[in-house]
């Protein structure tokens, strides 16, 4: 569905170097320097370069300069073949006398070739440049290569050996085409046949010369023959036998075979005949001048869905013997020229024949197809209706706004017609009908219109061009006037007959121009500016925009403070109304040949095909973008976002690598179609993008983002049955509906969903959808909806049950404003069913409701009518859950009747529930309860019937019990039977014991005076005064408890708590000896020495002064040892960050990555820079304080090492296990307050001297470590390491200035601080 629109047209005169009667019978064009060359009757060659038509602009009264150069021919010998060799950058010509002339055009040269007998009548080069086509006047075909050398020569007629004598080849007409491979080539040749000649198309191969395959013998026209350059179809143009029927374009198969054809002209013409035939590079155009009656015409036809349209025609004089061919290199440039030398460049695009309004008005010769899509998506050549013109169709232009709908149809014989339609909810009337059109009364002249504009209901805007020779072939207004040039006109339009409704009006319009304005540059293309009434914006050729107003001429163009213009001419240009913060805006887009789209003169993509505008609201208002590249994939831009500047500006934005499938793909959609184009949209609620594939056929592609953004502006809208619809349509989660706006929000509109939708099956559907979850911030969370949902957004509460609530929102509606009936009570089941957690009891007594009611037999039958049947419920509850779900449910309601049924209904084997029912019947009711409990595992209300079935059943309570350590304290409560709690009780502690959980086990015993197990809890949890508490209470002895004492004594010391064994020993065992070595042991040497000092005998005093000058020496040497390890750890840790950093540089001067670099060989040189001892040796992480063995340290360092991990050399984790090592070193707080206390117990036993090299020596290593931590974490985080700067003696001297005083020092003696 598109149009073909003349968008630019310049004309040129050549000044002819002869006299009058010189006419202009060949060109040639040259690719390379964009020029043509045209022969002339009296043997000039005329020379003019393409540029030329776009510096000289339109003066078609001027005479253009050109380059005129002489072919010297003999007198009476004349040029009759013409063309343009690239390869050598000559011009090939072929006289009437054979001769077969090469002139250089450089250096205007001409050199004799060859000499053909019987003169060349045909000239034809290769698509490959190697070989050369030639016919001569005997009709010999000749195949030559550009060395001039003969390959072979064929014979074209056939005529029987006994008639070659009287019958004469006409060899008039005849031409050579090419396929675009040059491996093949056809020609025409005559054949006699049944005693008249007739003409045949023979395809040859090009190598070879061998006939692959002819046609079969026709009455073809002229000669004329055209290969598509795709090498699919011949063209050719033939008549047929009935002599009242138009010529027929046919085209055929390389095996000679036609495929289909069509009429030129209107059936009963037979006065139509054709020049010639030219297919344009992308073989999609056909081209043809056709000799009417009263004039030429040059028709452009296009083959889509098995038609061919007439899609445009331009009249010319019969008189000018006009002539065309197509730019080779640019398929919609077409070059007109006629006998007297005017040269026309014409610039064509495809337009989509959709309007605003989804309404599709598809151009085929002197007919408009009309096709609403809104109402049907039918592709051409189907249609609604259509409507007859007295002429071909050039342009057309449509305006509808404010209910009324106007079409202006400019016509190629330089007449306009208008079209009113009436209102579009009674087109489907129309369908099949046709209406001829009237040409409209216009005063003035209108010229040759090549843009046309609506301003409003009685303007139009046009521009429209004078002075060339088809203005001739135009109405009388437009041959008289003696204008030359472009204008800009405004044209008023009255319409002089009254509008019926319903019916579309053809006549009585009348039309005259008000107001002209020259044009000194080219106008590229006209929009209605929605923003300012009766104005438009008009676009210059190189990209320039100005606004125009109705009789007020141009103006700057301005949005905002920005002027706009863009880069390059733009022949595609559009304009939206925008929302810009509740300000009207216009957005000019303008879409160039190189497929750049600008928006207001600012680059927005790069590789645009084509594009669209969609309103979400349906009206003039534009809302998104829609962008198709050329890759295929379909963008929906919002235009709020172009407007803020969100959207990346050139191509990134638009270009998608085809190997990232993640996120990406939320954001366009993949066109799968080739070359398709966006057609249009249809707006609001459809949603909807309309795609023409290359075939023709329609595609309709409904984007995620469109139709998400219908449902948020239904919704905003307060159109829960429109919203409902779109969800169900397009298969959006019913979740939308709920989640965009919050469901708290949902709630209070729940009522007003209910009766909107009225639909109890869609109301149904919808409850079964609902789920935890916000889909807008997970299935949905790569789409930005409206801003208008922000103001509620603000309010979302996450918190609560989104299903339950809602769906109890739903429920209350349905039974407040639904009227009863079967479908409403099933509705309100499902919403029950799917609640969260499912309501399935309440569910089941609205069944056993209805199951009583049919039980009792009720007359009210409007009762019974007003609600399912309970087997009908049943099944339903049945298919919305699991059947175990349901059948164990009704089983939790002790209604065994009722799992039957359930149990029948689910296809249940009888035998597998039916025993278990019955003997489930048998029982008295409490067990009956207690053994249904215990198989839907509802322990509590098991226990609670097992209680009450009586006390004959206290061991099946206490292995529930048992079973389910959960219900004990239940159990306390139920039971207030002393003596049963004692047992209750006993077994729960015997539970707590086997669960390790000595400690409330314990206190479990005391509570039913169980002391013997208290005794061991105690005992195992290792709390030793419980277990001498309990020994109180059991009256022990005191030989008894003496030695109860001592074996505490020995077990807390053996779980590594000296401290408290001597706390046994000093006050149970009255072992003074024995309480101080274990205090020593416990390094609390504070306590170990008032506990001397308190008992002098036995010479405690002293054993506690030498463990401690023991321990500090033991310390002093572990510290310096400590010292040496930093060292080392610290050098090697600033080894390898030199060596990485310095590898690191270069690697990024070599422009390498660092993965492909090897770790190890990396690292080998740099292991070698420092010991590796140090890392044989364990870091110390322990106690500062030890009287242990050499023997006893190296094991806590090899368990330490083993923790925290092993250093490897060379590893790409060494750096920061080296830090790591560094930082474990640190003196631990238990440590530090066992240094303290050795430090006050030497002061008081007074070794001054031992105290004070203990602690210098601590500190000595505390600073070092501290400082190393330091300096190691500053260098990781610089790319630099400067050793003036990172010193490890200026770190050391820093932190002992400043960190003396903090609490990690605070375990220093004030009085041993040195200055």
């Amino acid at each position: 569905m598109k149009n073909l629109k003349l968008f630019s047209e310049v004309s040129q005169n050549i000044q002819l170097h002869s006299t009058e009667d010189e006419v202009v019978q060949f060109a040639a064009y040259d690719i390379d320097q964009s020029r043509f060359f045209f022969a002339s009757s009296t043997n000039f060659v005329y020379s003019l370069h393409l540029s030329s038509f776009q510096n000289g602009r339109d003066c078609a009264k001027a005479c253009l300069p050109v380059e005129v150069c002489s072919i010297d021919l003999e007198a009476g010998d004349f040029i009759t073949a013409f063309d343009y060799l690239a390869e050598k950058e000559s011009l090939l010509i072929g006289t009437s006398r054979g001769l077969l002339l090469v002139h250089e055009v450089e250096s205007n040269v001409t050199e004799l070739v060859g000499n053909i007998e019987g003169g060349v009548k045909c000239l034809s080069p290769s698509p490959t440049g190697d070989l050369l086509g030639l016919i001569t006047g005997f009709g010999q075909l000749l195949v030559m290569t550009y060395d001039w050398v003969l390959m072979y020569e064929r014979a074209l007629s056939e005529v029987p050996e006994g008639e070659a004598d009287d019958v004469s080849v006409n060899c008039e007409g005849t031409s050579i085409s090419w396929r675009g491979d040059g491996k093949y080539f056809a020609t025409m040749g005559e054949v006699f046949e049944s005693g008249s000649m007739f003409k045949k198309i023979k395809i040859w191969e090009s190598d070879s010369g061998a006939l692959q395959s002819s046609s079969e013998t026709t009455d073809f026209m002229k000669g004329i023959l055209e290969w598509m350059p795709s090498g699919a179809k011949i063209a050719a143009v033939y008549k047929k036998k009935s002599d009242d029927v138009c010529p027929s374009i046919a085209f055929f198969e390389r095996n000679g075979l036609e495929r289909s054809s069509f009429n030129i002209g209107d059936s009963g013409d037979a006065n139509v005949a054709f020049e010639t035939l030219k297919w344009n590079s992308a073989s999609d155009l056909l081209a043809g001048v056709v000799s009417c009656k009263t004039h030429d015409a040059v028709r452009v036809w296009f083959f889509s869905n098995n038609h061919w349209y007439l899609k445009h025609e331009i009249r010319y004089p019969k008189e000018a013997g006009v002539m065309v061919m197509w730019d080779p290199t640019k398929p919609t440039q077409l070059i007109r020229w006629t006998l007297a030398g005017q040269v026309t460049v014409c610039n064509f695009m495809w337009v989509t024949a959709v309007m605003e309004d989804s309404t599709a008005f598809v151009v085929d010769n002197s007919k408009i197809l009309v096709t609403p899509l809104s109402l049907s998506l039918m592709p051409p050549p189907m249609y609604l209706f259509s409507l007859s013109f007295p002429s071909a169709v050039r342009d057309i232009a449509y305006y509808s706004r404010n209910s009324r709908s106007f079409l202006a149809v400019f016509l190629c014989d330089g007449n306009l017609s208008f079209v009113e339609f009436p209102e579009r909810n009674t087109w489907e009337d129309l369908e099949g009908r046709n209406f001829n059109v009237e040409v409209s009364e216009c005063k003035t002249a209108l010229g040759s219109v090549i843009h046309l504009l609506w301003l409003d209901v009685h303007s139009l805007l046009c521009v429209s061009a004078y002075g060339s020779s088809q203005n001739k072939c135009l109405s009388s207004g437009s041959s008289e006037t003696e204008l030359h040039g472009s204008y800009l006109q405004e044209v008023e339009v009255v319409c002089h007959e009254d509008h019926v409704p319903d019916q579309v009006t053809c006549s009585g319009f009348g039309a005259s121009v008000t107001c002209q304005t020259p044009l000194e540059s080219p106008v590229m293309a006209l929009a209605w500016n929605p923003s300012k009434r009766d104005s438009a914006f008009v676009e210059f050729e190189g990209g320039k925009v100005l606004s125009y107003a109705s009789r007020s001429g141009f103006m700057e163009t301005r949005i905002g403070n920005d002027s706009v213009s863009f880069p390059s001419t733009c022949p595609w240009v559009k304009v939206a109304q925008v929302d810009d913060g509740g300000v009207q805006k216009p957005l000019i887009c303008g879409l160039d040949d190189m497929g750049r789209l600008y928006i207001n003169g600012k680059n927005l993509c790069n590789n645009c095909s084509s594009f669209s505008f969609y309103s979400e609201l349906d009206n003039e208002v534009v809302t998104h973008l829609i962008i198709l590249t050329k890759q295929d994939f379909l963008f929906i831009v919002d235009t709020e976002d172009v407007l803020q500047g969100e959207v990346a500006l050139g191509s990134v934005y638009f270009v998608i690598d085809g190997r990232k499938r993640d996120e990406e793909v939320m954001s366009y959609v993949n066109v799968w179609e080739k070359g398709a184009k966006v057609i249009g949209v249809l707006n609001g609620d459809e949603a909807t993008v309309i795609l023409q594939t290359i075939r023709g056929n329609l595609e309709c592609v409904y984007p995620r983002k469109l139709v998400l953004s219908s449902i948020t502006n239904a919704l905003a809208q307060q159109r829960f049955k429109d919203a409902l619809n779109l969800v169900r349509r397009h298969r959006i989660d019913f979740n939308v509906i709920v989640d965009l706006y919050g469901w708290q929000a949902f709630l209070q509109s729940a009522v007003e969903f209910v009766e909107q939708v009225n639909n109890l099956n869609h109301v149904t559907e919808f409850v079964c959808a609902m789920k935890n979850e916000d889909v807008t911030e997970t299935l949905y969370k790569m789409f930005s909806f409206s801003k208008k949902r922000d103001k509620v957004l603000q309010g979302k509460d996450p918190s609560g049950n989104k299903v339950s609530s809602v769906l109890q929102a739903i429920r209350k509606a349905l039974e407040e404003h639904i009227p009863e009936s079967p479908s409403r009570e099933l509705c309100i089941l499902t919403t029950l069913a799917r609640s969260d957690p499912p309501a399935i009891e309440e569910s089941f007594m609205r069944i056993k409701s209805v199951r009583e009611m049919e039980l009792l037999n009720s007359s009210d039958d409007s009762r019974k009518k007003s609600r399912p049947s309970a087997e009908e419920a049943l099944k339903h509850l049945l298919w919305l859950l699991d059947s175990d779900a349901v059948f164990e449910a009704a089983l939790g309601l002790y209604d065994l009747n009722l799992a039957a049924i359930v149990a029948l209904n689910s296809q249940r084997d009888p035998k597998e529930f039916l025993p278990y029912l019955q003997e489930l019947e048998s029982m008295s009711e409490p067990l009956m309860h207690f053994n249904i409990d215990l198989k839907l595992q509802r322990f509590d209300s098991a226990l609670k019937n097992i209680v009450s079935a009586g006390d004959e059943y206290f061991p099946d309570c206490m292995n529930l019990m048992k079973k389910n350590p959960q219900l004990f304290p239940l159990g306390l409560q139920l039971i207030t039977e002393p003596e049963k709690k004692q047992v209750v009780l006993e077994a729960w502690a015997d539970h707590l014991t086997d669960e390790k959980r000595f400690e409330d086990a314990a206190t479990t015993y005391l509570c039913c005076f169980n002391l013997e197990k208290a005794s061991k809890a105690y005992r195992e949890c290792g709390d030793w005064s419980g277990v001498l508490r309990v020994g109180a209470l059991m009256k022990l002895g005191k030989d008894e408890i003496l030695k109860l004492a001592y074996e505490l004594c020995e077990e807390v010391n053996a779980l590594g708590k000296p401290g408290e064994a001597a706390k046994i020993a000093l006050e149970y065992c009255r072992d003074i000896s024995g309480g101080v070595n274990l205090l020593i042991n416990a390094r609390e040497w504070e306590e170990a020495l008032r506990v001397a000092f308190l008992h002098t005998e036995d010479g405690l005093v002293s054993v506690v002064k030498s463990s401690a000058l023991e321990c500090a020496n033991g310390l002093v040497s572990e510290f310096k040892e400590s010292i040496e390890k930093v060292g080392k750890y610290l050098t090697r840790y600033l080894a390898v960050r030199q060596r990485r950093l310095l590898l690191a540089a270069k690697l990024k001067s070599e422009e390498r990555s660092v993965i492909d670099l090897d770790d190890d060989t990396a690292s080998e040189a740099s292991s070698n820079l420092s010991g590796m001892s140090a890392y044989t040796l364990g870091t110390r992480r322990g106690s500062a304080a030890s009287v242990t063995s050499s023997t006893a340290t190296k094991a806590r360092d090899l368990r330490r090492q083993r923790k925290s991990g092993k250093i490897r050399a060379g590893s790409a984790g060494e750096e920061m296990a080296l830090v790591d090592h560094l930082k474990g070193m640190r003196m631990t707080e238990g440590g530090k307050r066992e240094l303290k206390s050795l430090l006050i117990c030497l002061v008081t036993l007074g070794e001054k001297e031992s105290a004070q090299k203990l602690q210098q020596t601590a500190e000595n290593f505390q600073v070092a470590q501290v400082a190393a931590v330091e300096l190691a974490d500053d260098t990781v985080a610089n790319e630099s390491v400067d050793e003036e700067v990172y010193s490890f003696e200026r770190y050391a001297q820093k932190t002992r200035s400043t960190a003396r005083g903090s609490d990690a020092f605070s375990w220093m003696l004030k009085v041993f601080v040195s200055p």
